[in-house]
């Protein structure tokens, strides 16, 4: 199973305006960077908790459909399945009919329940394609937990820019600990 990215955040989960309120910052020469660091945090947090935080287009493809009838999906929090295609033979993609599949939106373990009968893929590697809306919502639907994360994170890096020592742990224990309620381990 390989998630894809189709189409990123369209905004972040903190504003310019209240990382640079965090950092004490009232002026505009360091927006570039604190901006960099704000995409730069979201990622840790993302990566550090399996979730993604704003609502995001990924694709998720998978060789064959399960035996069990059931798919668990990787991402998480999913909101929704925006579409199911199966590839044939020549690689042209057709919509799977959405009365065929559902989604248990559990927001830790989402998976596709399978109806039957599903057509098999005529692409033996990556043969369906599973189009999902992932992430909390916008900014005011992400815990608060992760934003504060975040604005550690953040705050960490800016006063470490190289100039001394070097940082040594990735991610604070403080940080650990405001994530570790939500961290989530990935599926095999």
């Amino acid at each position: 199973m390989m998630p894809l990215l189709i189409s990123g955040p369209a905004v972040e989960p903190l504003s310019l305006a209240e990382a640079k309120s965090w950092l004490k910052l009232d002026i505009s020469d360091e927006d570039q960077v604190v901006q960099s660091l704000i995409v730069a945090a979201r990622l840790a947090v993302e990566a550090a908790t399996n979730r993604l935080l704003i609502t995001q287009q990924w694709r998720v493809m998978i060789d064959a459909w399960p035996m069990e009838r059931i798919l668990p999906l990787p991402l998480a929090p999913v909101r929704s399945v925006v579409r199911v295609r199966i590839l044939d033979a020549n690689g042209v993609g057709v919509d799977a009919p959405s009365n065929l599949y559902s989604l248990d939106g559990n927001l830790d373990r989402a998976r596709l329940v399978l109806g039957s009968p599903l057509p098999n893929p005529g692409q033996p590697v990556s043969g369906v394609w599973i189009d999902l809306t992932v992430g909390y919502g916008d900014a005011s639907a992400v815990p608060e937990a992760f934003r504060l994360a975040m604005r550690q994170l953040i705050a960490r890096w800016f006063g470490d820019r190289g100039d001394g020592e070097a940082v040594s742990a990735p991610m604070p224990g403080s940080v650990l600990a405001l994530l570790a309620p939500y961290r989530l381990r990935r599926l095999a």
